[in-house]
């Protein structure tokens, strides 16, 4: 019988608005690690956490904090999300969260 991995890890790649784009996405039991990257290496690195206190249509409301890198507006676990991104125009942004669900390990 195979044991189950310690952590989940998915990965994907794809070409998003013309821009080879890599995904990969971790489960650890304490919060989830996303990264995305369009230039094969680490960038800015946010820390987004879900505060418990909703807003009025039920949806729980996200304090992001920049631990590494430029500071820009781009489940209920913690999600530490770093990005090297050449395309940061707003279709390109929507365009990588369909990437990300792809992805998806929560």
């Amino acid at each position: 019988m195979a044991a189950n991995p310690i952590v989940m890890s998915k990965q994907r790649e794809e070409v998003v608005h013309g821009v080879p784009t890599e995904v990969v996405c971790t489960a650890f039991s304490n919060s989830i690690l996303v990264l995305v990257t369009q230039y094969g290496k680490m960038g800015t690195i946010v820390y987004v956490d879900p505060s418990t206190v909703g807003d009025n249509v039920g949806r729980p409301s996200l304090t992001t904090k920049v631990l590494l890198g430029k500071d820009e507006e781009a489940g209920n676990k913690p999600v530490l999300l770093a990005m090297a991104l050449k395309d940061k125009t707003m279709e390109g942004i929507q365009a990588l969260r369909e990437v990300i669900r792809s992805c998806q390990v929560w």
